[in-house]
């Protein structure tokens, strides 16, 4: 990702992150990128009970006159806002406390026993260790370590 998107996300984030908590929404992740159509905006929330049409119009609505008057974004694009999915991405050690009995899939940065990829059932967070447990075995990955995790559907 280039440092551009990169500045652009960090900006727009600070931004809409204490919007989107006073609206009861989560900020679950930004990707600012180059697409087919052109560059898009994407972002994608959450909340307790799911997230709601309704919450996309209005996440849209308060953003987009945000990025009007600061207009931190110099070329075209498309905003895009929606819910991350039921297989929803895994970032911050509040997700893996609150998705605690899901089936997740965790990416590490570096091979474990010659293995990479973990898939188990979250059991919430240690000190700074995801806990997972794997066939009725508990194994723990730290934070820092992880890579990518997503919840899954099985």
């Amino acid at each position: 990702m280039s440092d551009q998107a990169v500045n652009i996300i960090e900006r727009v984030e600070k931004f809409i992150s204490p919007l989107l908590a006073d609206m009861g929404i989560e900020l679950v992740e930004i990707q600012f990128r180059r697409e087919g159509h052109g560059w898009v905006l994407r972002l994608f929330i959450d909340r307790q009970g799911g997230v709601t049409l309704e919450n996309c119009t209005a996440v849209s609505r308060e953003v987009s006159r945000y990025l009007e008057v600061e207009d931190p974004i110099e070329q075209a694009y498309h905003l895009e806002v929606s819910s991350p999915g039921l297989e929803r991405p895994l970032k911050k050690k509040e997700d893996y406390i609150r998705f605690s009995g899901r089936r997740a899939r965790v990416k590490m940065q570096e091979k474990i026993d010659d293995q990479r990829v973990f898939i188990g059932t979250l059991k919430g967070v240690e000190e700074d260790d995801v806990v997972l447990s794997i066939e009725g075995q508990l194994h723990y990955f730290p934070l820092a370590g992880i890579s990518r995790a997503r919840l899954i559907l099985e």
